[in-house]
This record gives C-alpha cells, sequence and structure tokens, in this order.
C-alpha cells in the first residue's frame, strides 16, 4: 500500500495546486515525474513556478496524449479529473494504477488522519478540529480542499503528528485505500450536480470516506440527518453522533462546532481544550466574514457559499433587512426550497454571472431582483439602495469560475469593492 517511486514514471493529470504538489513529492522521493495538461502552456506556465525542479518534470501541454500517459509506473489524478476520461482509460488499459491525489498523500502519509466531508460547514469543521489539536499540544497539519494539497505537506510530517483532512467528493471518488482515524460527515445535500449525474452518485462518493476503516476508526456522523442513520449500522467503525439529544448539555447549538467536539472526543482530548477553542475562535475567511459598516450598513462576505444550503445557512443568520448578491456559476440545484426564506429575509436580491437570470426566474415573484454583469456593478447598486441598519451580504450559491479564480478571489474582490466604497 506504500509507495516506493525510485526511479518510477509518475504521470500527473492536471498542473494545479495538487499537480504540482505530487510533482514535488514524486522529484524528493528519487521518482521522475510527468504533467498532462489539456491547456496549452500560456494557460498554466504561471502554476509551474511551484515546481521545486522545473528542468526535471515532463511536461505535455495542449492535450493528452496515450503514449505519454502510458509511459508510467503511476497516474495520478487531479481533482478536477473525472474518472471517465481518455487519459485514465489509457492507463486503465496498459494496468496502470489510477488514484486521486489525496490517495497517493495516505500511502506516504505516517501519522493518523482526521478527514472531514460534507455539502456544508467542512472549512469550519476543520478548522476548528485543528486548533483544538493544536490547543491540547499536539503538532497538526490542515490542508486538502481547504486551499492546500495534502502532497505539499505529507514528506515533512512526523508520526506523531495529526493531519486534518477536508476533503471533497471530487477528492474521495478517486481513492482505493484511503482510511482516515476519524472520519467527519457534517451533513447531505444536493450539491455538484454539474459534475455528479445524480445525488446517488454524489451520496456513494461521500460514503467512501469510511470505506476502509475498521474497528479501531472512528466515524462522525449527524443525528438529524435521516440517511446517516440508516448507514451508521453498515459501517465498521466506532459511530460517534453530533447534533444528538446528549448534546444539550454541552449548551452549543452550532452543528460544525458539535461535530468538531466529537471528532476531539475520538482523539481523546478534553471538553475543556474544545470549549476554549470554541471561546476564541473568529471565524474563517469568507464564511459570513464581516468587511465593513459604511453609513450604518453592514458588508458581510459569504463567498464561500456555493450550494442552496449555505445561502440559507447565511440567511437563517441574518438579523437585519439583508440586500443578497447571489449567482455564479450554476451547479444544477434547486433553489426554489429558499423561497420562503429569501421572502421573510431578503429586502432586494442582486443577481450575478452565468446563474443569474435563474436566480431571476426563481425568485422574482417572492423579491425585487436586479441583475448585473459585474460583481462590482452589484455591490455598488446594493450600496445605493442599502439604509442605515440593513445589511449587504454576498451570498453566491454557486461556484465561483465563471468570473472568478476561485472562491477566495471572488470573497478578496467583494472585500477589495467594499473597501473602496465612499
Amino acid at each position: 500500500m506504500s509507495l516506493n517511486l525510485k526511479n518510477k514514471k509518475v504521470t500527473i493529470i492536471g498542473a494545479a495546486r495538487s499537480g504540482i504538489a505530487v510533482a514535488n513529492a514524486v522529484g524528493r522521493l528519487g521518482g521522475i515525474a510527468k504533467i498532462t495538461e489539456s491547456k496549452v502552456l500560456a494557460e498554466f506556465s504561471e502554476q509551474l513556478n511551484g515546481l521545486v525542479e522545473p528542468t526535471r518534470v515532463l511536461i505535455e501541454a495542449g492535450g493528452h496524449t496515450k503514449e505519454f500517459v502510458q509511459d508510467s509506473d503511476y497516474v495520478v489524478i487531479s481533482p478536477g479529473v473525472r474518472l471517465n476520461v481518455l487519459p485514465v482509460i489509457w492507463a486503465m488499459e496498459q494496468g496502470i494504477e489510477v488514484m486521486g491525489e489525496v490517495e497517493f498523500a495516505f500511502r506516504l502519509c505516517p501519522c493518523p488522519i482526521v478527514a472531514v466531508t460534507g455539502s456544508n460547514g467542512k472549512t469550519t469543521t476543520s478548522t476548528l478540529i485543528a486548533e483544538i489539536i493544536k490547543k491540547s499540544g499536539r503538532r497538526v497539519c490542515l490542508c486538502g480542499n481547504i486551499g492546500s494539497p495534502f502532497s505539499k505537506h505529507v514528506l515533512d510530517l512526523k508520526p506523531t503528528d495529526t493531519v486534518v483532512l477536508e476533503i471533497s467528493s471530487f477528492q474521495l471518488e478517486s481513492t482505493i485505500h484511503f482510511k482516515p482515524h476519524v472520519a467527519v460527515w457534517t451533513n447531505f445535500s444536493q450539491n455538484h450536480l454539474d459534475r455528479h449525474k445524480d445525488l446517488e452518485e454524489y451520496f456513494a462518493a461521500k460514503c467512501r470516506i469510511f470505506a476502509n476503516q475498521d474497528k479501531n476508526d472512528f466515524a462522525v456522523l449527524n443525528f438529524n440527518d435521516v440517511l446517516h442513520k440508516r448507514m451508521a449500522p453498515t459501517l465498521k467503525a466506532n459511530i460517534l453522533f453530533f447534533n444528538s439529544p446528549g448534546d444539550d448539555v454541552h449548551g452549543i447549538n452550532n452543528p460544525n462546532y458539535l461535530a468538531a467536539l466529537r471528532a476531539a472526543h475520538a482523539l481523546g482530548i478534553s471538553d475543556e481544550v474544545c470549549h476554549q477553542t470554541f471561546a476564541e475562535f473568529k471565524g474563517v475567511e469568507h464564511r459570513l466574514e464581516f468587511v465593513r459598516d459604511l453609513d450604518g450598513v453592514e458588508f458581510i462576505n459569504d463567498s464561500k457559499s456555493t450550494t442552496v444550503e449555505a445561502g440559507r445557512w447565511a440567511l437563517e443568520r441574518a438579523v437585519k433587512p439583508t440586500i443578497m448578491i447571489c449567482g455564479g456559476l450554476d451547479k444544477h440545484l434547486d433553489y426554489a426550497p429558499l423561497k420562503d426564506l429569501v421572502a421573510k429575509k431578503v429586502k432586494h436580491m442582486m443577481a450575478i454571472g452565468q446563474a443569474k437570470d435563474i436566480m431571476k426566474f426563481t425568485f422574482s415573484d417572492v423579491v425585487a431582483v436586479d441583475t448585473f454583469a459585474s460583481l462590482e456593478e452589484a455591490v455598488k447598486a446594493a450600496r445605493q439602495i442599502a439604509n442605515t441598519g440593513e445589511s449587504v451580504l454576498l451570498s453566491p450559491m454557486c461556484a465561483s469560475f465563471d468570473m472568478f479564480k476561485d472562491y477566495e478571489h471572488r470573497g478578496r474582490c467583494f472585500k477589495e469593492i467594499v473597501n473602496s466604497l465612499k
């Protein structure tokens, strides 16, 4: 199950952050890294600046060739690469093992892993768990879908460390032997239906987080999720539910905090350490992040909201009349379940991006909806109609890739626009 890469050829499909991290790890282990990209070189040459030894990495740009892929001992795919693409098929035809970046790093990892997945709340829960572990006096590495690839850190870890890994369905579907000591699943709702053919496939990908666990491991599940309760008896790991009636004694009503508390219990960390961490926690960037108060109007950055349920979470916590900026790249989600809450909490909606017309069609019978060509236009229009005692909330409920590099880029742009307002 471990990897001996000395003089082995490892072909990496995709030159994004995780692909660059894999290439660097392969080089450090004496292997030969090869990267194949569908984009032309000019479109990803900047990313290659992350290579430690660029002259030792073979690059194929502008498309994939069978010869390049099949001249490999292993093939590693980036999270954005589907399992049914031609390069993966070519590798399998040749009997070459194909794995995702997380599986690659797992096979090199010397220490326990706490893996966190879910349709919403992954980043907050992962960050909280990492902070709890740090406060307990242990060394911790927070990585994965949160922004820093597992492979970037794995060769510098010690057996006494703990990895907290935020992991998406894209990353999970390409795992094979991946086995976290503690697996946390925050919740399940519609998401990524632009990638998965249906909810069943999406659910099955999430379930892979538990696939290789045994009686020495822990599965942290949401008591309020019917599918979680139904699945629990089929798992081999020890089950720890959060959001259960027994959680009342902790006086916490935030499910992300309760999930982190259960993970801490699995690691033998005291409630005292957890509650100290919760008291000091300031939240994560781009998740209901206060940006500025301008003439009595609050501006809130919730760029990390890329699902309907994330939008619900934001609006349920809104205490002021809200001007909501939403839209982006549609993930084929149904926004209609939010109509009642929008009618109650949203004074005006500003829709942007590829999904702006879908937002207008869905919500215009319960709230005034205007569409804009850019985020800047939407923010400036919101500023004009916002009154003292109201808030402007960026909570897109969509992916960002139609207009931005990622949700972080979108959030940073929002903050720059807001901070430039006179």
